[in-house]
């Protein structure tokens, strides 16, 4: 299913990102059913994959394994079409977006509220040092972490260290974090959101252990869920932490330049790129996130300074898993070993 786009190729294209926005305005509009159609089929083999690896409990667990950690990849997509519907980009009805963000948020075990208000202080304020904190990777800048003591300089290296972003950090952002409205308590609201994607949770995993008991948790859930969440940490991460990613103090910010020049293009396999439902386009989500996600590729197609900038493969984006430092004199992410050499 293709909509046909309603912009022609530019043969001038805009030379900065405030006057990029007025062009991408009109990528906005979604189509329900082309929505709808990229629900079904999301959601659907997710469910058949569930229910797939529940019925091969019977024969092998090392099978229901391989089966739930497939099904991670249609639980990652399920989370992008979340993140869709949070930036009112996925129906044009808004209750209707928030009502699928909030039952999908109970399968990506995010409340739907909470993380909604979150990403929106993240796109406000992405690449501004002044506005660092809430929906964010921690990042210093090298003259920062040269002035934290010894053991606050460990802290952050153990932060920063792959085992702990990509390894452990998913599964307690997901399975322990997202349990309480992090940053957002004072306001009732968002422990509404969390105490009901909790309970919903937890009703769902009662069933599950009325009728499976532990194996199908311990075999489905939480391994796909685990991979899911690992997965998204990782496109999260590469999204902006690239060498030539920016960030401004908050007097010289800008809100379109930041959106443009500090979102990576993660380019990547087809399949891939479908399952994660064209989120490596991120320079485009970042500078009108109200685009429907399945209209992205139209972007890049009709723009080619879009679909050429800030290009960032597979193997480049494991190069960059090694940077940590902002260096505010050379304007790039430095690794602590380069950062030494910095006068």
């Amino acid at each position: 299913m293709t909509q046909k786009s309603s912009v022609s190729a530019q043969t001038i294209e805009p030379k900065n990102a405030r006057d990029w926005v007025k062009v991408l305005a009109n990528y906005r509009e979604p189509s329900a059913k082309r929505s709808s159609f990229e629900l079904a089929v999301t959601l659907g083999p997710f469910i058949g994959l569930w229910a797939l690896a529940w019925w091969s409990l019977s024969i092998s667990a090392w099978l229901t394994l391989a089966i739930s950690l497939c099904n991670a990849a249609f639980l990652l997509r399920l989370f992008a079409i979340q993140h869709d519907c949070g930036h009112s980009a996925f129906f044009k009805n808004r209750a209707l977006s928030d009502w699928t963000g909030r039952a999908i948020g109970v399968l990506t075990l995010t409340p739907y509220d909470v993380w909604r208000r979150a990403h929106s202080i993240h796109h406000s304020s992405a690449g501004n040092l002044g506005r660092r904190g809430l929906g964010d990777i921690n990042t210093l800048t090298v003259a920062e972490y040269r002035a934290r003591s010894p053991m606050k300089r460990l802290m952050y290296r153990m932060y920063r260290h792959p085992i702990v972003l990509f390894g452990l950090g998913p599964g307690y952002v997901f399975f322990l974090e997202n349990r309480l409205p992090v940053g957002l308590m004072e306001k009732g609201k968002y422990w509404i959101s969390a105490m009901g994607t909790n309970a919903a949770i937890l009703v769902a995993l009662l069933v599950i252990l009325y009728f499976g008991g532990l194996t199908p948790i311990l075999l489905i859930f939480v391994p796909s869920t685990l991979l899911a969440a690992t997965a998204g940490v990782w496109l999260f991460y590469v999204q902006h932490q690239f060498e030539t990613t920016h960030w401004e103090e908050n007097d010289n910010w800008d809100v379109h330049h930041a959106a443009l020049h500090g979102s990576s293009h993660y380019v990547m396999p087809r399949v891939l790129q479908w399952l994660s439902a064209n989120i490596g386009i991120h320079h485009v989500h970042h500078l009108y996130s109200r685009i429907p996600f399945y209209r992205l590729p139209e972007v890049l197609s009709d723009h080619a300074d879009l679909a050429t900038g800030n290009q960032m493969t597979i193997r480049e984006s494991i190069a960059n898993a090694r940077l940590h430092l902002w260096d505010e004199n050379s304007k790039r992410l430095l690794s602590f070993s380069e950062a030494r050499k910095v006068a």
